[in-house]
């Protein structure tokens, strides 16, 4: 496997902001994990179960079913080839320790020129307790296009990296969904690297495991390139859900937009987002905005949101955040219940609403159709 060793900041003071953080393929070149750290200061350390160490299993081909569109092709290659690491290498102990373990590299690759009809899956299913790591490369050609699933569910403890490269006026659509069985942990890194003008729609949904931490990195280090990161979430008593997607705002006249809703229900319910834009003294022209709103359906959940933006230079479009989390609005339940809807039924409508917004970015109808009876499931438990 190629190493990269870790790349230290210069000036020997505190690291303050993502794009500073080290890097680095060598679990040894990470601290151990503590709430110390501000990476790891909400996580509940006993859930990572295993994903931190040095030595886990490897997840098998066994475990991954691969369901493809007619020209998209799979290969397993040697976690040494010079296409792994071309979108980004880890830069916490979980994704090094994932990176590590992972011998065997899973390559999704669409052609160039090619218009790919109706989505692919990689669905992941562990089937067991046991820490394991896997590592994914999906690469899209120049002017292409396509849409791909990451589809993880079961009863599983998973560290994984998932490595993104859109080429040249590339339209990539990748969707990670978690939906896994209680006593499951995920922690995922992802990683992307667009070309110029390309454009990549990210989506994240978490709707089931103890511990989900998805953490999605771009870099816009092409000009005219786009992101449009899109997250829902849905989180019940005994899960914790961490998402930090970060932008890196490298070249002129790029544009990002990142929307993450969640809803939370149950005591003990907790989700964490952390959401960063780096707009560097390079990246003339941006145009960027971020935005987590969350909705708490009962006492005893809890929601964190932080936005983060960094800007070193005045030269932009536009550059903007909001965060929000609180209970229902008064005025619209008050609103459906005036014409005759039930409280309990009125709060169904609103939380639907809520969250259909980012669920309808997805554009998979079969997939939509999938979470929003998932979200009718979960809501039917939810209680004035």
């Amino acid at each position: 496997m190629a190493q990269h060793g870790i790349q230290e900041h210069s000036h020997g003071i505190p690291i303050q902001t993502r794009s500073q953080r080290p890097q680095s393929t060598s679990v040894s070149d990470f601290p151990e994990v503590s709430k110390l750290q501000e990476i790891w200061r909400y996580i509940p350390q006993d859930l990572l179960r295993g994903l931190d160490q040095e030595v886990m299993g490897e997840l098998s081909e066994a475990e991954i079913e691969i369901s493809l569109a007619e020209g998209v092709t799979s290969r397993y290659v040697d976690s040494t080839d010079e296409l792994v690491g071309k979108a980004g290498i880890p830069e916490d102990r979980v994704a090094a320790a994932a990176w590590t373990n992972a011998s065997k590299t899973l390559i999704i690759e669409i052609p160039a020129e090619a218009e790919i009809q109706g989505p692919s899956f990689i669905r992941i299913d562990p089937k067991s307790q046991d820490a394991k790591a896997v590592h994914i490369v999906i690469s899209a050609g120049r002017h292409s296009s396509a849409t791909i699933v990451l589809d993880h569910s079961g009863l599983g403890v998973l560290g994984e990296n998932v490595e993104i490269l859109a080429g040249d006026s590339s339209n990539l659509n990748v969707i990670t969904i978690q939906e896994w069985d209680k006593g499951s942990s995920h922690v995922s890194s992802q990683f992307a690297k667009l070309g110029r003008d390309a454009k990549l729609k990210h989506v994240v949904v978490s709707l089931g495991g103890d511990l989900v931490r998805i953490t999605p990195a771009v870099s816009l280090s092409s000009p005219g390139a786009e992101i449009n990161m899109f997250g829902v979430y849905l989180a019940d008593s005994g899960n914790y859900f961490e998402h930090r997607p970060f932008v890196d705002h490298i070249a002129e006249n790029c544009v990002s937009n990142v929307a993450y809703k969640g809803a939370l229900q149950g005591r003990g319910a907790h989700t964490v987002w952390v959401g960063d834009v780096l707009i560097r003294e390079t990246a003339e022209g941006t145009s960027t905005y971020e935005l987590n709103r969350n909705l708490l359906l009962t006492d005893g959940a809890r929601a964190d949101s932080v936005p983060n933006l960094e800007i070193e230079t005045g030269k932009i479009i536009g550059a903007g955040h909001a965060s929000a989390s609180g209970r229902f609005d008064d005025e619209q339940l008050f609103y459906l219940q005036a014409r005759g809807i039930s409280e309990h039924e009125a709060r169904r409508l609103v939380v639907r609403g809520f969250l259909h917004e980012i669920i309808q970015k997805v554009g998979v109808e079969e997939i939509e159709n999938r979470l929003m009876a998932a979200v009718e499931q979960e809501l039917e438990k939810v209680r004035s």
